[in-house]
């Protein structure tokens, strides 16, 4: 029975560091948000040896299968239209992914491991985008990827850490984490800040909502407002200081707009995006069952370039900066409507225990609501889930907070909960 214990703790430990590190390396090396996710897919065959009943509920379903049907979709299309095994690549991390829900359901990771990644991450990617913006004097900070990946998932982690402190302010060491995930927020926004990614900012107001709503009611009366004065005074710094370089982007963007409207410039940043949408819908109208595929998709656009329905340059882009209106292009009905439901049906489920009175699992909850709500703003001006990190983050974070929260609904006191005032322990049992 005590090695069985101990066998126990030990694969704990093991999801542990590997939920860890998903969060920690994400943005401070290439590539790093694969680690940990594969140290998660590695541990599943530990399910089949052990042949553990996880005893899975409707709702652990509901996500697998919008997680499986988003894979299978993507897997259809790559062989049925596109190139095969190259184009399957993407929607097959999120099959992956299921993998490392089980492993995390099975073997739920102390939280501390989940939230000290997290903000180690965000303070990471702020720190970088700091030294590049004023150390190296890049105009706008790129990690090692694209300054939209970059601030984008910044600005995820560091929103992520805001859900945290629900979970910090109950522990016992509560000062060390509460400082740990304020900095990892405070960062996390500074990196998406200096990376002038604008598309990550359109969602703020509703990442506050959610924010908003999880904890309002914790607090007292005189505490929100002045959060909210706070919030609407950083707002305002911001936009402010030219340092931050927020307002020359926010002008930049209607100046752009102005150009598009007039016909002068349809080449901008945002009047490129203004076309690749135009061309986008015109290729859902014209094939919407089955769409274009990944290979048609750019020879279709260069059709449409051809014969002046677009301006030439939109024709350079292998997608349509926007997730809905890409998935339908390519994809066709099918291709929408899973990813649709891989949106929607989680931020449903997440959003649904934003009230829960267990201070993990509200934390929990909040994060996933936040991960659902940054990925439909980052793919309103961006097809995230074409690149590699933007797959890699939405799947296996999706794992990781579903598992977790799916665990410890079935067991209100997980062994993280320990570390909690004894009065707040008993209250949980």
């Amino acid at each position: 029975m005590q090695q069985a214990r101990d066998r126990d703790v030990g694969a704990r430990g093991y999801t542990g560091v590997a939920v860890f590190l998903l969060g920690a390396l994400s943005q401070v090396a290439p590539s790093g948000y694969s680690l940990g996710a594969l140290l998660l897919v590695l541990a599943a065959p530990l399910l089949w040896l052990k042949r553990l009943c996880l005893g899975l509920n409707r709702q652990d379903l509901a996500v697998i299968g919008v997680m499986l049907a988003y894979a299978a979709v993507g897997v259809i299309w790559a062989f049925g239209l596109d190139s095969g095994w190259r184009d399957a690549d993407k929607p097959l991390r999120f099959a992956l992914a299921v993998l490392a829900l089980l492993v995390v359901i099975a073997y739920p990771p102390c939280l501390a491991w989940l939230w000290a990644g997290l903000a180690l991450g965000a303070i990471g990617a702020g720190g970088w985008a700091t030294w590049q913006r004023f150390g190296e004097g890049v105009v706008r900070a790129t990690g090692h990827t694209h300054p939209i990946q970059f601030g984008n998932i910044s600005m995820l982690l560091g929103v992520m850490c805001l859900a945290g402190l629900g979970w910090a302010v109950c522990r016992r060491h509560r000062l060390p984490w509460v400082g740990l995930l304020a900095l990892g927020a405070l960062l996390g926004v500074l990196g998406s800040l200096f990376s002038g990614s604008r598309g990550g900012w359109i969602g703020v107001p509703f990442m506050l909502l959610v924010l908003y709503r999880a904890y309002a009611g914790q607090l007292p009366s005189r505490w929100r407002l002045g959060l909210l004065a706070v919030v609407g005074v950083a707002g305002l710094a911001v936009l402010a200081i030219p340092q931050f370089g927020v307002q020359a982007r926010v002008w930049q963007a209607f100046h752009d707009i102005a150009l598009y409207v007039s016909g002068d410039n349809l080449s901008t940043s945002v009047g490129l995006r203004f076309e690749m949408w135009q061309g986008a819908a015109r290729l859902i109208a014209e094939r919407p069952l089955l769409g274009f595929g990944e290979l048609g998709y750019q020879p279709a656009m260069q059709a449409l370039a051809d014969t002046g329905a677009i301006h030439p340059d939109a024709a350079r882009f292998g997608h349509a900066h926007n997730e809905l209106l890409d998935a339908f292009a390519k994809r066709g009905v099918l291709g929408v409507a899973a990813l649709l439901a891989l949106y929607l049906v989680p931020l449903r489920l997440f959003a649904a225990q934003l009230q829960t009175p267990d201070p993990s699992r509200r934390a929990l909850a909040t994060a996933g609501t936040l991960l659902g709500v940054a990925y439909i703003d980052f793919g309103l001006t961006q097809a995230f889930l074409e690149h590699n990190n933007g797959v890699m983050m939405f799947a296996f974070l999706l794992a990781v907070l579903w598992g977790s929260l799916s665990a410890r609904r079935r067991h209100p006191s997980p062994p993280d909960d320990l570390e909690l005032p004894k009065q707040r322990r008993e209250a949980h049992v």
